[in-house]
């Protein structure tokens, strides 16, 4: 069983070896022909022409991604420590079962109820088209509350039950013992959460590519349209080939080295955390 453990785990790390030498090895090619900085900070993308620039498509991920933070992240934690805390055993067996079903609901479901209903309210209180960063964040938001609220409740439940009941006993409210002892207890496990919360976000596609707007153009404010990583090689992988091709592939290695630095990240929060 050793020996099959052992080639389980080298099957996986096989397997992110092997992406990273296809998304790097056809990425260069692009990169090499149109020159790092045009294609990192060009401003830009006309395939018709030949330009290949996705700095708009990284400050568009960058928005959208900080826009779900704001929204899911609070709305996430707040409700782990309802139903750890506070949350009646009835309605407990309600809540719980409905939040794991956030998380097998398809994104394009999403997008579509957030196309119907989110889009139109979003179009009255602003009066633009209702696609833009508003919309893209409310909805990555809502995406990555499964994620954020499991990992923070089991996370929160996980803490041994002294740091509470000592916080208690000094004198200290309810809500100062979990937000100043168990909290920073459990802040580690809600680290991680919010990382894999943030992943789903950086990576989510076709839901944003039905509310974002879709303009490969640097956004002037919340309601500006957008075009994020995912969605522009979603959108024109179709039928691009050659430069154009290379060039998308090239877009998925930036997403890639992306992601890679946020999780980098998280593993420094981490060990600086546990030093």
């Amino acid at each position: 069983m050793r020996t099959v453990f052992f080639l389980c785990a080298c099957v996986s790390v096989l397997a992110v070896v092997m992406i990273c030498v296809f998304i790097f090895s056809n990425a260069f090619p692009a990169v090499s022909e149109i020159g790092l900085g045009d294609f990192l900070f060009g401003r830009e993308w006309k395939p018709k022409q030949d330009i290949y620039g996705i700095f708009p498509m990284i400050v568009g991920s960058i928005y959208v991604t900080a826009g779900a933070i704001i929204v899911g992240v609070p709305i996430g934690i707040f409700t782990a420590v309802f139903m750890t805390y506070y949350c009646p055993a009835p309605l407990y067996k309600i809540i719980k079962p409905m939040v794991n079903l956030l998380a097998s609901v398809p994104s394009i479901v999403y997008g579509f109820f957030c196309l119907v209903v989110i889009v139109p309210i979003i179009q009255e209180l602003t009066e633009t088209s209702g696609k833009g960063i508003l919309t893209a964040s409310i909805l990555l938001g809502i995406m990555i509350l499964p994620t954020i609220v499991n990992t923070s409740e089991t996370s929160l439940r996980s803490v041994n039950t002294q740091y509470f009941d000592g916080a208690l006993a000094l004198g200290a409210t309810k809500e100062r013992a979990v937000f100043t002892a168990v909290m920073p207890a459990a802040g580690s496990g809600i680290l991680s959460g919010v990382i894999l919360g943030i992943g789903r976000a950086v990576g989510e596609t076709m839901a944003v590519v039905m509310i974002a707007g879709n303009q490969p153009i640097l956004p002037e404010s919340i309601t500006s349209g957008v075009r994020t990583l995912t969605g522009n090689i979603v959108l024109e992988m179709g039928y691009a080939s050659g430069l154009h091709r290379e060039a998308l592939i090239a877009t998925a290695a930036v997403l890639f080295v992306f992601i890679l630095i946020i999780n980098l990240c998280f593993t420094a929060a981490t060990r600086k955390k546990g030093d």
